[in-house]
């Protein structure tokens, strides 16, 4: 029988007397977290951040272990087959834990069955980025120049149904370009192709980017965020551009396999949410171009829910092809 996420959070809500308070969980070893995509991105960027400082105090500090495959799904699945023990999270995506869904006509797991969420770390924007000789000085330019070339434009993604290349043929639909879709495992390889030729944009999570922009190796040309990202601020949004309706924030969080004991999700909660609130912290997240949010894992599951059947939405409406292997 199917159980939704939210089932978790009715016990954790019983009235003081109706259930008997567990001690408070320590770990005994050191937690990991299954990072289902290659090292680099945002995704990993901002779990080391949270990592380190989440066990700092703690006697074993916790790992991050890179998984990648399956735009997420490889690394995910395995954090659903883990023990309930709360020593493994899987870092769960708008990718993995919301689009792949309605992309994948088999997934290997299973969303509301098979995890339960923990927290809610972060949101980013996608920022729109090319070469620096590139032709297009902004956006207005990037779409005249996009037109004429057709389809001989080409663009990365950190994978087929990621939010980049969804963003990107959501831009095909709107605006009449013909730009073709090279997807790469992971942000990271993806604008690298950028840098060296390879690809010609890329529309990737910020934290991913900002290094490479600061040093002068990729140029900004509008954020999707429905104000300016402030690790940007002279970039402009869509909107500003021209476009409107076409917020995208990508977002970032941990879930716990299903059967994992509610006193441990929310020891695990309290340790993410106290690293989220050091100063240290959020200016590290803040400086990549990441918005931290934090909260208890209901917040995080009604915000998973209302994605997911966004994403399905956007899938149908756009007639993106499932994948069927």
């Amino acid at each position: 029988m199917r159980r939704p996420l939210l089932a978790l959070f009715c016990m954790l809500s019983l009235p003081v007397g109706a259930q008997s308070p567990a001690p408070e969980w320590q770990p005994e070893r050191p937690v990991r977290i299954i990072l289902p995509f290659p090292p680099g991105g945002a995704t990993d960027l901002i779990a080391r951040i949270l990592a380190e400082r989440a066990s700092r105090d703690l006697a074993h500090r916790w790992v991050v272990e890179n998984r990648s495959g399956a735009n997420g799904n490889i690394g995910m699945a395995a954090a659903a087959q883990s023990a309930p023990d709360g020593y493994t999270l899987g870092a769960c995506t708008i990718g993995n834990c919301a689009i792949n869904a309605a992309i994948y006509a088999r997934m290997p797991f299973d969303i509301e069955r098979d995890l339960v969420p923990v927290y809610w770390s972060a949101s980013v924007m996608n920022t729109l980025v090319v070469r620096p000789d590139h032709p297009a000085q902004d956006f207005r330019q990037f779409v005249d120049w996009a037109k004429r070339e057709g389809n001989r434009v080409n663009f990365s993604s950190s994978g087929f149904g990621a939010s980049n290349h969804l963003l990107g043929e959501f831009l095909n639909g709107r605006l009449g370009l013909a730009m073709q879709h090279v997807p790469f495992r992971g942000g990271a390889p993806g604008m690298q192709a950028v840098i060296q030729g390879a690809t010609q944009l890329f529309f990737e999570n910020t934290p991913t980017l900002i290094g490479s922009i600061r040093g002068g190796q990729l140029r900004p040309l509008v954020v999707s965020g429905r104000t300016r990202d402030p690790a940007l601020p002279e970039v402009p949004t869509l909107e500003e551009a021209g476009l409107p309706d076409a917020v995208i924030e990508p977002w970032f969080g941990y879930m716990a396999p299903r059967g994992t004991p509610p006193h441990i999700v929310a020891r695990l909660n309290t340790l993410l949410n106290t690293a989220n609130a050091d100063p240290e912290v959020q200016r590290r997240l803040q400086d990549l171009g990441a918005r931290p949010e934090g909260g208890p894992p209901e917040r995080f599951v009604q915000h998973v829910h209302s994605e997911v059947a966004r994403w399905r939405e956007v899938v149908r409406v756009n007639r993106i092809e499932r994948i069927t292997e």
